[in-house]
């Protein structure tokens, strides 16, 4: 009999000391909106690249590495901080012809699945624009190391993820055309995501 009961205390401390561990490596990271952006590209009458910028993103990411089926993001970014570098494009980027800002001041992207891709990871979700939903696949690096910040006390995180969307899926399809035939702006848009975020 005593050795029944040492046995199933043996087990019980198991089971705890576990789910200690597994629970530790799920981890909630607040996005700190002064250190995070949002870059786009997109290539203007088929010669250059414009490049841009949302600054307003805001949002949780949870990570947990041992078990990424665990983990998620849900964040929003404030459209009307789009930045070119020049204002008379910003201005027409935010009327109705694009993302018509007055009526939809933020996009936003809720995961649905995350799964190990190589040396990173896919993060599939539904990203809001322009008043339309459509799914698409973000592809995360390996997240950098944890360090603690200036303050000496909060502990940072950095996540990196692009992908690709095509703007007419979103309702952005105003466009014009040049003598040479070609759109003034193309269908892809290239996007960066670029996160710093705090250990809540």
């Amino acid at each position: 009999m005593k050795n029944v009961r040492l046995s199933v205390l043996a087990s019980a401390i198991v089971l705890t000391l576990g789910v200690g561990v597994g629970s530790a490596q799920v981890k909630d990271w607040k996005i700190d909106p002064a250190h995070s952006e949002a870059d786009f590209a997109i290539k203007h009458m088929a010669i250059s690249t414009v490049h841009g910028s949302f600054r307003g993103v805001s949002g949780v990411v949870r990570f947990d590495a041992s078990n990424v089926g665990k983990s998620s993001v849900d964040a929003e970014i404030d459209v009307k901080t789009v930045n070119t570098g020049v204002d008379a494009r910003d201005n027409h980027l935010k009327s109705p012809d694009f993302f018509d800002t007055a009526k939809f001041p933020t996009m936003t992207f809720k995961s649905t699945a995350v799964s190990k891709s190589g040396d990173g990871y896919k993060v599939a979700g539904d990203l809001t624009l322009h008043g339309v939903t459509k799914s698409v696949v973000l592809n995360l690096e390996t997240p950098g190391k944890e360090q603690v910040g200036m303050d000496g006390k909060s502990i940072h995180r950095g996540f990196t993820a692009t992908t690709t969307i095509n703007r007419k899926d979103f309702g952005l399809t105003w466009n014009g055309s040049v003598k040479s035939g070609d759109a003034v702006l193309a269908d892809d848009i290239k996007i960066e995501l670029d996160i710093e975020a705090v250990q809540s």
